[in-house]
């Protein structure tokens, strides 16, 4: 298996199937960062809902179309990122990320985002990086703010999640942006 430093404690590897009961545990120390803003995190709340959850990323995976990573902090898994979609037809991906407390404030979810934005827009010769989060996750947007992205709009009342209808902030990439920027 490979792992990518993050920090001198810190790296970021695939998530797989086999991984569930790790994950499970910490989706569910991550539940109250998650709950308000990313639906599928509701969604793993036992170790057939983690596998299939993992499953479900190793297919796209395979169907080159999506991966998901993990986030360890001194052993421990501590947060992700994932491709949520990744269609080179288009040469349009997008990124997702969550983490519990235990990964807050390190830097690492920035960082893991960055290895996924070169291996999208540089390694792989996508077009567009985009992001989406719902305009209540500050912390979100600070992630999208820091990697210099930019702000395309705002869909309104969006999607509905745990009883309320999210507007969602849509920030974007592009590949040209990124060379400059590195």
């Amino acid at each position: 298996m490979y792992a990518i430093p993050l920090a001198e404690d810190a790296e970021l590897r695939p998530l797989e199937p086999w991984q569930a009961a790790e994950f499970l545990a910490h989706i569910d120390r991550a539940r109250p960062n998650t709950d308000p803003w990313i639906p599928w995190a509701s969604r793993s709340t036992d170790l057939e809902s983690a596998r299939a959850t993992l499953q479900l990323f190793a297919d796209k995976q395979a169907s080159d179309t999506g991966r998901i990573f993990g986030i360890w902090h001194a052993g421990a898994l501590v947060g992700g990122v994932m491709f949520v979609h990744f269609d080179t037809a288009s040469g349009n991906c997008e990124i997702g990320v969550w983490t519990e407390p235990a990964g807050e404030g390190r830097g690492l979810v920035s960082a893991a985002v960055r290895h996924l934005i070169d291996y999208a827009l540089i390694e792989r010769g996508m077009h567009r990086v985009e992001w989406f989060n719902s305009t209540l996750n500050a912390r979100s947007r600070a992630v999208a703010e820091r990697m210099g992205m930019q702000l395309d709009g705002v869909l309104r009342e969006y999607f509905p999640h745990n009883g309320i209808r999210h507007d969602k902030e849509v920030w974007s990439m592009l590949a040209e942006e990124w060379r400059k920027t590195r």
